[in-house]
């Protein structure tokens, strides 16, 4: 049986285009051909790409930034005023170390965790 060569046939034609050159360079050199311009347009792209993302984040605090400090504390129009003075002093009167742990009830067919 006849063996087929590995290499592939390339006309004289094609010998001296760019695209030729390159595959020539790239076989002998593949790591400055290849690997150095790959790592390089990674890099360039990270910096790139840094300004863009830094805008969307502005935005995003900009936004969040918008929220006046009553809608903050989660008081509306028919919200009862919340001074955090008063709020700290009623959590304080309650006894804190007289409380019952008690369980959840579960939903018909739900497991409930107990081993």
């Amino acid at each position: 049986m006849a063996v087929f060569p590995s290499k592939k046939f390339r006309s004289s034609a094609d010998a001296n285009t760019i695209a030729a050159r390159y595959r020539r360079q790239l076989a002998k050199r593949p790591f400055l051909f290849f690997g150095f311009p790959f790592i390089a347009t990674m890099v360039a792209g990270s910096f790139f790409l840094t300004p863009a993302t830094a805008i969307r984040y502005e935005k995003h605090d900009r936004r969040v930034r918008r929220v006046s400090k009553e809608d903050e504390l989660g008081i509306g129009k028919s919200g009862r005023r919340v001074e955090m003075k008063e709020e700290y002093y009623r959590l304080a009167a309650k006894d804190l170390d007289d409380w019952e742990q008690k369980r959840v009830k579960r939903l018909p067919g739900e497991h409930d965790g107990v081993v």
